[in-house]
């Protein structure tokens, strides 16, 4: 008997005949038709994800802004209408709790963090909150899916009642697809172009059956988790729990973008100034194995007879000439491109080259917005 949470989507998953595997508290799609099929539809037509186990939580009240910016190390002020925003919230210690995107809207805040994080989030946010802020959870209730590749915006904008060329990448709009309301986002975690649609979970199954139904003769398929993961890390896009966590802070993950030191105060800032002072401190890097033989997270990773670090994450990369791929958390000395390491897979070691992130990247064809 399972104890997971179901999705909006869970019966469109069975009877697709997905793979389930329980994942942040849910009964979620690991695959479909296979993780590379769905690998190659993404990067070079486009998939369906079922996103809806993310936590989402809408923040309302005159006081959201400045109480989100004492919380996280981005700016939440600044953001414009309509935009949305990466950010990260830190424990004193300047590890991280959470990497989020904020979405601005019109008269609330909508905030996405990661599932197997949303209780935790839920909780740190209400111990935090003060002032005009009132919260409101969704998790499990509204859905979220995402249609990513570089087909996805035309088969998207047959459904909508907007011009999705007016939407710049990482802005949203409030908008209709097959006549439902739903919040559009140019997001995602994919490495490609696309949309994510936040929407009632009642009206869910309904909008995903038409995408697919009218796309399928296109190559738009439902696509996993699995294929999700090694999408993300080819596009060296960070995965909580990975690349951070309590322990690893955003100056680690190498996500110092977005760590705005201006701001007068939020929780972990004397840490992660303190971190970047010393600058001492173990870092995250891409690693290309020079084999056929894979790293996996917890692998140890050595430079002669010294453990420098661990692999944090690992795949086979498609879109890299199906090289073996890793992020790995390693001392400083070791961090320049071109560095030759070992990694110790069950006995043996392995060598390794430290190469520059992200390891796959579209062609853009359009102005990237504000992150």
């Amino acid at each position: 008997m399972t104890s997971e949470r179901r999705t909006a989507l869970y019966e469109e998953h069975v009877a697709l005949h997905a793979r389930m595997v329980p994942f942040g508290g849910f009964s979620m799609p690991v695959q479909y038709s296979g993780i590379l099929k769905e690998h190659d539809a993404v990067r070079h037509r486009a998939g369906l994800f079922d996103l809806s186990h993310m936590g989402q939580f809408i923040l309302e009240g005159n006081d959201v802004a400045a109480w989100a910016d004492g919380l996280t190390i981005n700016e939440v002020a600044t953001m414009k209408p309509f935009q949305a925003r990466y950010n990260i919230f830190c424990n004193p210690n300047g590890g991280a709790h959470d990497d989020v995107i904020f979405y601005r809207l019109p008269d609330r805040w909508l905030l996405v963090v990661n599932a197997g994080n949303a209780d935790k989030m839920w909780a740190h946010l209400n111990a935090h909150r003060s002032g005009d802020v009132r919260l409101r959870s969704l998790h499990g209730d509204a859905a979220l899916i995402a249609i990513q590749g570089p087909s996805a915006v035309g088969m998207l904008q047959k459904h909508v009642d907007i011009d999705l060329a007016t939407i710049k990448y990482y802005f949203c709009a409030e908008a209709k697809v097959d006549g439902v309301p739903v919040t559009l986002a140019r997001t995602g975690y994919t490495g490609e172009d696309g949309f994510e649609l936040f929407l009632p979970g009642d009206r869910a199954p309904a909008i995903w059956r038409s995408l697919l139904a009218a796309h399928e003769g296109e190559g738009l398929i439902p696509c996993g988790l699995g294929a999700r993961d090694v999408l993300r890390l080819e596009a060296g896009m960070p995965l909580y729990g990975h690349e951070m966590t309590e322990e690893i802070t955003p100056v680690q993950a190498g996500l110092t973008w977005a760590l705005k030191l201006p701001k007068p105060e939020f929780t972990g800032k004397g840490a992660l100034v303190q971190q970047l002072e010393g600058d001492r401190f173990p870092r995250i890097v891409g690693l290309k194995m020079a084999g056929r033989v894979g790293a996996r997270e917890g692998y140890p990773v050595f430079s002669g007879d010294a453990r420098v670090g661990e692999i944090r994450s690992g795949s086979i990369a498609p879109a890299v000439g199906n090289a073996n791929i890793a992020t790995a958390l390693v001392e400083k000395d070791v961090t320049t491109i071109g560095t030759n390491l070992q990694v110790e897979v069950r006995g043996e070691r392995h060598d390794a080259t430290v190469v520059s992130m992200p390891f796959y990247k579209r062609q853009k064809t359009e102005r990237k917005g504000d992150r």
